[in-house]
């Protein structure tokens, strides 16, 4: 059985940067992809419009996350709030929703301060 890797979308975006040097072209698909992944690892993709995506914090802030008793079951979980980085409770409630973990107020605020930690 393969273990599935999480990766953020700078690092989507430099595979890509990547490919398309070696290559001297990508497919179309390819061609969306990194055009999204640019947007995204610009900022622009945040709701606040300016927290940038870096690897480096991306994997470190997955890492914390996975120590979360609730979120070890979940590593896509936890994987997609390292990447979106949500500042509010409600944000959080709605990432989780679709694994339904239950989480009360006081854990997903530790959760937020751990974002905070990494990303600010």
């Amino acid at each position: 059985m393969s273990e599935e890797e999480f990766v953020d979308v700078a690092t989507v975006r430099d595979l890509l940067l990547d490919a398309q040097k070696r290559r001297g072209e990508l497919s179309y698909e390819q061609t969306m992809a990194l055009q999204h992944a640019e947007w995204a690892a610009s900022g622009q993709g945040h709701p606040t419009g300016n927290l940038k995506t870096e690897s480096k914090v991306f994997k470190e802030l997955y890492e914390e996350l996975m120590k979360n008793e609730k979120l070890i079951q979940y590593p896509e979980i936890a994987a997609k709030i390292a990447e979106l980085c949500p500042m509010s409770v409600a944000d959080i409630r709605v990432v989780i929703a679709s694994k339904r973990i239950a989480m009360d107020t006081s854990e997903i605020e530790a959760l937020i301060d751990t974002i905070k930690q990494h990303v600010l």
